[in-house]
């Protein structure tokens, strides 16, 4: 018979009045300010020598609630994961930056620290080394992958010229380029259309619950997305009358759109449905999941432990339903999903040629200076473009066949 395995006794301080204390991860740690703060591994350390030092080097900045100070040539990958992710954090905790961005910001800085080491220099980086980067990237990702991941590692690096930590500009070279517009355009090409017919939309609209009804009118009547539609606060709708004014999550930019009768009654009929909100937060959106939360994407906790790890749920509950709605009727496709109906507004709208207001509805800003000193829009013109779409969606002639 087996001798049963003996835990491994805990670590202790090497000495009562030691500063830092072994963290339940394996880390010496110290709380400073209300935040814990890491300074090496126990296992490779486990005297602590090197994790005092390190301590004795930065407690006057932890004290002083500033990010520790690195000298520019010493700047190691991990250093400058960890400064720009507390950069990024400050902008999270204010609200200017969505969790969600933040996440592909994290996975960005851990995927540079896998990859280089977390003591490799920064300035030591060459173009060699990023061709090498971009090479590994490629071989598991589409041409959009690549290059949204490509776009979110230059912001990272572009953190050290922009605040001074290194002495002269990162070499990428040209080899770490994001891929072509033609080799986009390719991509799309064999991903397919991303819009869905009108006899489509209408099985949908026959098929789905109250509440997915409801989200997909106001995808298809307003633009709305997967965070517009979880996002919805009761406060933007006028359903007397008939309209929305909601700004996008994403970016801030006013919106406007007039909502169809059919869009008014599906609403009404998913609010009666509303389940009890959890928390008064929740409580002041339209659209709860049956647990009476938020159908947004929730990103649960963001260590403060250089393990690179990040714990998050990614699962979309909107995007979830929804092809689930799509494969019960032989719909689903991979290139199409809940975001395919603002390509079809936008693709359907544009045929009511007044691609001003099909921009205000969608929450687009051109970079032109005609952009810059409108105003404001006519409700009539948003109303023509809603309209247009409504007469694809519904044509006359089935209408009156239909009664």
């Amino acid at each position: 018979m087996p001798k049963p395995t003996r835990k491994p006794a805990p670590v202790k301080k090497p000495r009562p009045d030691f500063p830092l204390f072994p963290h339940a991860r394996g880390y010496w740690a110290k709380k400073v300010r209300q935040r814990l703060h890491y300074f090496g591994k126990v296992a490779d350390d486990p005297q602590g020598k090197v994790a005092l030092e390190l301590w004795l080097k930065q407690r006057d900045d932890l004290l002083a609630g500033r990010t520790p100070r690195v000298h520019p040539e010493g700047l190691t990958i991990k250093d400058l994961a960890n400064r720009f992710l507390t950069n990024r954090r400050t902008k999270l905790d204010s609200g200017e930056l969505a969790a969600t961005t933040f996440a592909d910001y994290h996975a960005a800085c851990a995927r540079l620290v896998r990859f280089f080491g977390p003591g490799r220099l920064v300035a030591d980086l060459d173009a060699t080394d990023f061709e090498r980067l971009r090479a590994s990237m490629a071989k598991d990702w589409s041409p959009v992958t690549l290059h949204n991941e490509i776009g979110r590692i230059r912001v990272v690096l572009r953190y050290t010229t922009e605040n001074l930590l290194i002495p002269g500009p990162i070499r990428y070279g040209s080899a770490f380029a994001k891929p072509s517009r033609k080799t986009l355009q390719a991509a799309r090409a064999v991903r397919g259309v991303r819009m869905f017919e009108a006899e489509e939309i209408r099985a949908m609209l026959a098929a789905a619950p109250a509440t997915m009804k409801a989200m997909i009118l106001l995808g298809l009547n307003c633009g709305f997305g997967n965070l517009d539609v979880a996002k919805l606060p009761a406060t933007a709708l006028d359903l007397q009358s008939g309209w929305v004014n909601f700004p996008r999550p994403k970016t801030a930019i006013p919106r406007r759109c007039s909502l169809w009768p059919e869009t008014v009654q599906a609403i009404r009929a998913a609010i009666a449905q509303r389940p009890n909100p959890k928390d008064p937060e929740s409580g002041k959106l339209v659209f709860l999941t049956v647990r009476g939360v938020t159908w947004g994407k929730r990103t649960v906790g963001v260590p403060d432990a250089p393990d690179g790890k990040l714990r998050k749920n990614t699962a979309d509950p909107i995007c979830q339903e929804f092809r689930k709605l799509l494969k019960r009727l032989g719909l689903y496709q991979p290139s199409r999903g809940f975001y395919s109906l603002r390509h079809t507004l936008e693709t359907i709208g544009g045929e009511a040629r007044d691609q001003v207001a099909l921009d205000a509805i969608m929450g687009h800003v051109r970079d032109d200076m005609a952009s810059v000193y409108r105003e404001r829009i006519g409700g009539d013109r948003l109303l023509a473009v809603v309209n247009r779409v409504h007469e694809w969606l519904w044509p006359v002639a089935e209408a009156k066949e239909s009664k």
